[in-house]
C-alpha cells in the first residue's frame, strides 16, 4: 500500500484507503524504492478509479496542481495521464507547478510559475483518494 499525507488536505475518513497495482513484489513491499512519478505512472496505466473524495481546506503545492488539473477538466494527474496517454506532465522546474495541460478538445492551458489558486478558491478543489 502506498500512502502519502499532504499538508493542507484533511483526511476524508478514518479508515485507511488502499489500492492494488500490478507491480513487482519488491515495489509493493518496499514502496520507498519507488519515486512519486513512478507511482503515478503505474496508477495511470492501471485505469484506477478514486475510492472517495474530499475538499481541500488549506493551500499547498499539491492543492495548486490539483486546481490546475481541474481547471483543464481532469480530476488529477492520474486521469490526465490516462486520457492523454502521456508519461509526464510539463512542470515549472523552479516551483514544480504544472506548466501546460492539454484539454480534451485539444486546446492548451498555460500556467504561470507563481500560485494561481487564490485562497477563496481552495475549498473548491477536490482531492481524490485512491
Amino acid at each position: 500500500m502506498v500512502s502519502q499525507e499532504v499538508p493542507g488536505i484533511s483526511r476524508c475518513s478514518e479508515e485507511a484507503h488502499s489500492y492494488e497495482l500490478s507491480t513487482t513484489y519488491s515495489e509493493v513491499h518496499n514502496p520507498s524504492n519507488m519515486k512519486k512519478s513512478e507511482i503515478s505512472g503505474v496508477m495511470a496505466r492501471a485505469d484506477i478509479k478514486p475510492k472517495s473524495i474530499c475538499h481541500a481546506k488549506k493551500w499547498s503545492d499539491e492543492v495548486e496542481n490539483l486546481y490546475r488539473f481541474q481547471q483543464a477538466g481532469y480530476r488529477d494527474e492520474v486521469e490526465y495521464k490516462q486520457v492523454k496517454q502521456v508519461d509526464t506532465v510539463e512542470c515549472w522546474p523552479e516551483t514544480g507547478f504544472v506548466k501546460k495541460l492539454q484539454r480534451r478538445d485539444n486546446t492548451f492551458y498555460y500556467y504561470n510559475k507563481q500560485r494561481e489558486c487564490e485562497d477563496r478558491e481552495v475549498h473548491k478543489v477536490k482531492v481524490y483518494v485512491y
